[in-house]
């Protein structure tokens, strides 16, 4: 299976990934998208000429952020839904609201390194926020997907991945001390999983789902992290949001993709399969891409949400 490149990379940005693609009347949702990445990458979407429905939280910044990109695209195409990936009565609520068929999904909005929390059901927040409450708004959309013929799901992973896989007997730290960025890793290894067990298990309805590390970018994600991730990025390898969002528009509207699911990109490029931490912020651990794993973190999922519900 050969790597997918392109002739993108790490200071490509979102408008001149989606520029020349035509994308009338096609459908599309970003979560989290009242700012930052998802913004960023819902006005590039919107350049497209896609109706562009920005799932968030906060509507009042979610309405601000829609007619800053209608006034920039001339796109009046640009919708505002509530979305709370925690609750999942409000994703439930909004995949039921639905109607038509669906192009794209981008699974964007995310917490990092929060401190110790639980939903309700006693997930852990990160797990929940950044894998559960996205697992649940695709599965509740597949129908959608699948009436487009040729939909892609786009999962904003992190490089993070690395720091933890899935830890089946303890996900919620029943047992191990928290450590926030443990929990953070172990959420983006489900980011990961779930793109490749989406392509496989929706083949059928030509639904591919791709991954992706959007880049070292300084943004509201980093609000329990005083301004940065883990580790300290060189300045060098700092990205402006405009080129962190070009993965993640890359993935969801280039020819280059068609039929492509259950990768894994990096600075709009498929990064390689690492088996130790990488130490850049490129590759993808064989654990995060692993089939067996990824069947197995789906099926869980699965009676995670039915028990909850």
């Amino acid at each position: 299976m050969n790597a997918i490149t392109t002739p993108f990379g790490f200071s490509t940005t979102a408008a001149e990934a989606a520029d020349g693609i035509d994308l009338t009347g096609r459908r599309a949702i970003v979560t989290g998208a009242s700012s930052g990445l998802g913004a960023e990458t819902a006005r590039a979407l919107a350049s497209t000429g896609a109706h562009v429905t920005l799932a968030v939280r906060d509507e009042a910044a979610g309405e601000r952020v829609a007619k800053e990109i209608t006034a920039a695209t001339g796109n009046h195409e640009v919708r505002v839904a509530h979305f709370d990936l925690t609750d999942l009565a409000s994703v439930t609520a909004f995949t039921d609201a639905w109607q038509g068929p669906l192009h794209i999904l981008v699974n964007n909005a995310g917490v990092m390194a929060c401190p110790e929390q639980y939903t309700e059901q006693g997930w852990e927040w990160q797990f929940a926020t950044n894998h559960l409450g996205h697992f649940a708004l695709a599965t509740g959309l597949h129908l959608a997907l699948a009436a487009d013929g040729n939909a892609r799901v786009v999962v904003v992973s992190s490089t993070g991945h690395q720091q933890s896989p899935i830890v089946w007997d303890d996900i919620n730290f029943d047992f191990r001390p928290y450590d926030p960025w443990l929990a953070y890793g172990q959420s983006k290894t489900a980011n990961a999983l779930f793109a490749v067990e989406a392509t496989l298990r929706w083949a059928d309805d030509n639904i591919t789902a791709n991954a992706l590390m959007p880049g070292a970018i300084y943004t509201n994600l980093q609000r329990h992290t005083g301004g940065r991730g883990s580790g300290h990025v060189p300045a060098e390898l700092i990205k402006t949001v405009e080129q962190g969002a070009a993965t993640s528009v890359l993935l969801a509207t280039s020819p280059l993709l068609e039929g492509i699911g259950g990768r894994y990109f990096v600075d709009c490029n498929e990064t390689e399969i690492v088996d130790h931490r990488s130490g850049t912020l490129h590759g993808v651990a064989r654990y995060a891409v692993d089939p067996v794993g990824a069947r197995r973190l789906w099926d869980l999922s699965h009676d995670l949400l039915a028990q909850a519900r």
